[in-house]
């Protein structure tokens, strides 16, 4: 992928794009095992330059009802206390981080989206019915990183198995975790809390991972 620096942005996942694969379909189009939308992909359908696992401060919430998964989808809350959010970075070129957020907010891409605020820690509103935010987070190796998120704490939905699967794929690329490991993970957050068993979630996560 040819790009200067400057053109060069970190999109952060924290949810289903944990899994280098569900991102591949904003980038290549198609639709994802157990999504029920198609997508077209990007305008630059390049593979990220660099991938990366990181930890964001705060917390996660599950709420809404996705129209492409079913069930709640998951927010960032940077304000949570003592939380620790586990992530993956993706370095892209900036029209493809424009295409991916065109498609998670549901608009058509080939679109550039302001998506990078001045200064970290402020945001750029999306307008989008769920995801309404692109937050930018601390810089990573000198370029700038964002995320995208909520406005809104919206009351907790149970999240749909297909959703939970992707994000427990991404734990296990991200940070070579166990099923254990991410079922306690993910176990304490609102929306899984109270709606998702131990048991459920841990059969879950190690059903996943031990696909080839």
């Amino acid at each position: 992928m040819e790009a200067s620096g400057t053109d060069l942005v970190w999109y952060v996942a924290y949810g289903s794009n944990l899994a280098s694969q569900r991102l591949r379909y904003y980038l290549v189009g198609g639709r994802p095992l157990g999504g029920r939308r198609t997508y077209v992909g990007a305008r630059n359908q390049s593979e990220p330059l660099l991938t990366r696992p990181v930890e964001l401060s705060g917390g996660l919430r599950f709420a809404g009802q996705s129209l492409a998964w079913g069930g709640g989808i998951a927010f960032y809350d940077p304000h949570a206390a003592n939380g620790r959010v586990r992530a993956r970075a993706y370095l892209l070129e900036h029209t493809q981080v424009s295409d991916v957020v065109a498609q998670e907010t549901r608009r058509p891409p080939a679109i550039d989206l302001d998506l990078v605020a001045a200064r970290v820690h402020e945001s750029c509103r999306l307008g989008g019915s769920a995801y309404d935010l692109a937050l930018r987070l601390e810089d990573l190796d000198d370029r700038p990183a964002m995320t995208i998120t909520s406005s809104t704490a919206a009351e907790p939905t149970a999240p749909s198995p297909a959703y939970l699967g992707w994000i427990c794929r991404g734990l296990y690329e991200a940070f070579a975790w166990t099923p254990a490991q991410a079922r306690d993970y993910l176990l304490p957050f609102p929306g899984v809390r109270g709606s998702w068993s131990a048991e459920g979630l841990l059969a879950l996560a190690a059903s996943v991972t031990a696909e080839p």
